[in-house]
């Protein structure tokens, strides 16, 4: 039987072998990524160090241009001492921060070098980065002393684990267990324990050792940048591993020699025609991500909440909860930025404000059940998720009506007061408020500076009154607070999984209280005066009237002494309140 490697291109044998078996491929890269950077070679680091001594030893001296020249002018000055990395830097930066200043210009780019694109995580890197993120990697190797592949992780929001010396492959985390795990079998280069030489490239420490055979036993390997020429201990554990379960995929460009033959041949393995690292993994993530769309089934929102609760309650699991949540929000944004922003184009207004809604609901629940079940380790991605949907609305010059443009913001409205109304349940005041302050409008149509979101999403300035009030399905009724009343009409249903009925609507004068402070202390004045809404009462103002909402306020203040608000509310809490209370004096 002809077999599928046969019969497809490499690239594509390895494309779909990644997506079938998440998690069972690992990645080597050599100092051919990490050089496409700008990046030296250890070697180019060590002769860039000697000359560097030289000069400064006899500063009319030779320019040590070659190899020999380097290694001839080290002979004869040093010879008690073995040139190597881990020798020099030993010999020139005695301490931890002497010998990271001393390589951080080889390693860190400068300015001009960030200008020029360079000492940064490439193309290359951030596909394998996605990689991760997706599940499909778990493990990187390297033979490069920087920290690209960790940044270009970080970057996804992955802090991987990071195993570059024996003590760190002493207590590590198992491999299988592990969101990410970097595998510095060389060092990394702020670290005195490095390894360059052809003695220290000969043998790894026992633990490394171990962690290093384990790769090459039980994962198949993406490899890339990598000869297999100097890194002699590498090589051996690849070639003595016995496990020929999954394949080995490697560059065509770096596996022409005698030693990546072996390798290949040993253990099944093929070329991939890619003549660099960038295009070997931008093209692999390009097509496991087109094969995933065509395996994976939509997610109901059913399974998605479910999800969503599995997932918080595992740390190990917050990359795919981030996925998961971002996915539903992005859905939602892109719909919103598609909407239509001239009447023309629109049967019924009503129809427009319900494909909003429609859109709208899988992360409307989705965000008040993570609210509901998260901890303030969870509140960064919330506001990430508030700012994409703020971020749809990006209507620039031409023609449009300011109320449709306006209302690109509504699905954004809906989250934010529904993770709001949540929040106020819970008590986490802290995160409603980062909610109301920190996401930020950015698009103001030729108006300088970003809008807090307490302002973008004032429903005043989101919703059009007397469009709101003419919508068909209110068959003619007219509402006091039409913005307030359609608000509360529409969350009523998608909050009731984490919003009992008999409290939804004191949670939602809470809610409507607590912007409309916001507005009121953060906000400023003029076009973003504080919004009204039904928690204002119907009665006269002589009667000494609360706003409803202020009296559970008060209470969870005094639960509360250090509550975020106080500085906010100011020494004299009554007085501030007070005076919150006559912004909507005579509006009634």
């Amino acid at each position: 039987m002809t077999s599928l490697t046969t019969v497809f291109d490499p690239s594509v044998s390895m494309a779909v072998n990644v997506q079938a078996q998440p998690g069972v491929f690992a990645v080597l890269l050599g100092s051919g990524v990490s050089t496409g950077a700008g990046i030296p070679t250890g070697w180019g680091v060590v002769k860039d160090l000697v000359r560097r001594i030289a000069t400064a030893t006899t500063p009319t001296g030779a320019a040590l241009d070659t190899d020999d020249e380097v290694e001839e002018w080290w002979a004869a000055n040093r010879p008690e001492v073995h040139l190597g990395y881990s020798a020099l830097l030993a010999e020139t930066g005695q301490t931890a921060g002497a010998r990271r200043g001393l390589l951080a210009r080889y390693f860190e780019p400068d300015e001009a070098e960030l200008e020029q694109g360079l000492k940064v995580p490439t193309a290359a890197h951030r596909a394998i980065a996605e990689l991760v993120k997706a599940g499909y990697v778990r493990v990187i190797v390297t033979t490069n002393f920087d920290r690209l592949a960790e940044r270009a992780l970080e970057d996804v929001g992955i802090s991987p684990q990071v195993i570059s010396t024996a003590e760190g492959a002493t207590g590590m985390i198992p491999l299988q267990h592990a969101v990410a795990t970097v595998i510095k079998v060389n060092g990394d280069y702020a670290e005195l324990g490095m390894r360059n030489t052809h003695e220290e490239l000969g043998e790894y420490p026992t633990g490394l050792r171990k962690v290093v055979k384990r790769v090459f036993e039980e994962y198949g390997l993406i490899v890339s940048g990598w000869s297999a020429e100097w890194d002699v201990a590498l090589t051996r554990h690849a070639q003595a591993a016995r496990s020929r379960r999954y394949p080995v995929y490697w560059d065509a460009r770096s596996s022409n020699g005698e030693v990546p033959s072996r390798l290949l041949a040993a253990r099944g393995g093929q070329r991939v025609a890619a003549s660099t690292a960038d295009e070997l993994f931008t093209a692999l993530h390009e097509r496991v991500v087109a094969l995933e769309s065509l395996s994976e089934p939509p997610v109901s929102t059913a399974m998605a909440l479910a999800r969503v609760k599995r997932y918080i309650a595992n740390p190990i699991r917050r990359v795919d909860l981030r996925d998961l949540v971002m996915s539903a929000v992005e859905k939602t944004a892109t719909s919103a930025e598609n909407s239509p922003v001239v009447f023309d184009e629109i049967e019924t207004v009503d129809e427009l404000f319900s494909a909003h809604f429609r859109s709208a609901v899988p992360s409307i629940q989705i965000l008040a059940t993570g609210a509901m079940h998260g901890e303030p380790a969870h509140h960064d991605l919330w506001v990430d998720a508030l700012q994409t949907l703020i971020d749809a609305n990006r209507v620039g010059p031409g023609s449009y009506n300011p109320a449709l443009r306006d209302l690109r913001h509504y699905p954004a409205l809906l989250a934010l007061r529904a993770m709001g109304i949540v929040a106020i349940k819970r008590s986490d005041e802290a995160l409603l408020l980062r909610l109301l302050q920190e996401p930020r409008w950015r698009v103001r149509y030729g108006v300088e500076g970003d809008v807090l979101a307490v302002n973008a999403l004032n429903p005043w300035s989101v919703l059009d009154a007397d469009i709101v009030q003419r919508l068909e399905r209110w068959e003619g009724a007219r509402w006091k607070e039409p913005q307030s009343h359609l608000l509360r009409a529409e969350l009523r249903a998608p909050l009731s999984g984490v919003v009992n009925e008999s409290e939804y609507d004191e949670l939602s004068d809470g809610f409507e209280y607590r912007m409309a402070l916001a507005q009121h202390l953060i906000g400023g004045n003029g076009s973003w005066r504080p919004a009204g809404g039904e928690f204002v009462p119907d009665f006269g103002w002589g009667r000494g009237a609360k706003l409803r909402g202020e009296e559970r306020f008060l209470e969870a203040l005094s639960r509360n002494p250090e509550s975020p608000w106080m500085p906010l509310l100011g020494e004299d809490v009554e007085s501030t309140l007070s005076a919150f209370r006559d912004e909507f004096s005579g509006r009634r």
